[in-house]
């Protein structure tokens, strides 16, 4: 094995350290450590969620002593600036490591390079770049979020082959297996928010829980006119409620719009011809701290951001079923495009096969 493959081989460890918080760090990135002395494992950590410590901080408190001259591998470029914790840089020149290999370097401007100047100013050994497209993919929301003040949006649909969400008269349950459905709630625990235009929340009531996870993510509805149930079914799942509303002047509040003030977050927004504006709704989500966010539902929501270029990924469950009809609801409404030369284009597709259904995902090219 050559000297390259060692540097990757503890990386990808590093990276597997780092993916035991999926779900659980923002608005901060997932990141790894591993320290390694005399060819063996000395100490590791990884971040577990904002406000506690950092993964190098966990590496090094596992590793006491026996960092001392030994070789740190992390997946980001450690800190130099005080935010909820103090700077990794100085507990790491503290404790007399000789050498750092960073797989990428921090997006955030205010470390962005320093990290890396403040420990070859103190004489440690400092290489940069191992499984870069890995780590990419891994904090793609984080990276998004900090280059652009906005959340890593993924639109989940599940479809009938012919692109229906439903039947004319609504009916949706169940278009795809029940193992696709299974999936798709083991993907809730991974996201910071669930998406969903009130309508979906009026025509099926759904919980919108995550399956197997302690941690809910919080429920973001798009509801102009505050029209959400009181008795909703999201408001008895125990965990967040976002209503993303146009702004209500005080005193015309109807009795409904009330209540849901005390159930959930109103969230006022921007408007856009008559409708809440879905790009002031993502910066507001973002300075919330939600950077992650997977839309269910319904198509014209899904259609909405599409339209408005906020879909950064798709995971498309296909059913071989056919619903027909013109007036059954589409997955992907909205206005669309009005020539096919201007069609949304989906790279880095991959196929999986789940019973008798498929999966495609891919990102919005």
């Amino acid at each position: 094995m050559n000297r390259l493959s060692i540097h990757e081989k503890y990386m990808a460890f590093a990276i597997r350290l780092a993916l035991k918080a999926k779900g659980q760090t923002s608005p901060n990135p997932m990141v790894g450590a591993v320290l390694v002395k005399g060819n063996r494992i000395v100490g590791v950590g990884y971040h577990h969620q904002a406000g506690q410590p950092h993964a190098e901080v966990l590496a090094l408190e596992s590793a006491g002593g026996k960092a001392k001259g030994a070789t740190l591998y992390v997946t980001l470029e450690p800190c130099v600036h005080y935010g909820r914790t103090p700077p990794c840089v100085d507990k790491i020149i503290a404790s007399g490591i000789k050498k750092v290999y960073i797989g990428m370097l921090d997006p955030n401007p205010l470390n962005n390079g320093k990290g890396v100047a403040t420990l070859q100013a103190n004489k440690i050994e400092v290489k940069v770049g191992f499984l870069e497209g890995q780590l990419i993919k891994m904090n793609e929301a984080f990276i998004k979020y900090i280059r652009r003040g906005l959340p890593f949006v993924t639109v989940k649909v599940a479809q009938s082959l012919d692109g229906k969400i439903a039947t004319e008269t609504g009916d949706s349950k169940w278009i795809t297996s029940d193992l696709s459905r299974n999936l798709a709630h083991r993907m809730r625990k991974d996201y910071d928010a669930i998406m969903v235009g009130v309508n979906t929340i009026i025509r099926d009531n759904p919980r919108l829980e995550a399956w197997f996870s302690k941690r809910q993510p919080v429920v973001v509805v798009v509801d102009s006119q505050l029209s959400t149930p009181r008795d909703a079914a999201i408001f008895e799942r125990g965990a967040s409620v976002i209503l993303a509303t146009l702004p209500v002047k005080p005193g015309q509040e109807t009795e409904n719009q009330r209540i849901l003030s005390t159930k959930a977050k109103i969230l006022q927004t921007k408007e856009k011809s008559g409708q809440v504006n879905l790009r002031d709704v993502m910066k507001k989500l973002a300075q919330l701290g939600i950077i992650n966010i997977l839309v269910e539902g319904g198509g014209t929501l899904i259609g909405s951001l599409f339209d408005e270029g906020l879909v950064d990924k798709v995971k498309f469950f296909i059913s071989p079923k056919i619903i027909g009809g013109k007036l059954a609801i589409s997955s992907v409404m909205g206005k669309g495009v009005k020539r096919i030369d201007r069609a949304i284009r989906i790279k880095d597709v991959t196929l999986k096969r789940i019973k008798e259904d498929i999966l495609i995902e891919g990102y919005v090219a």
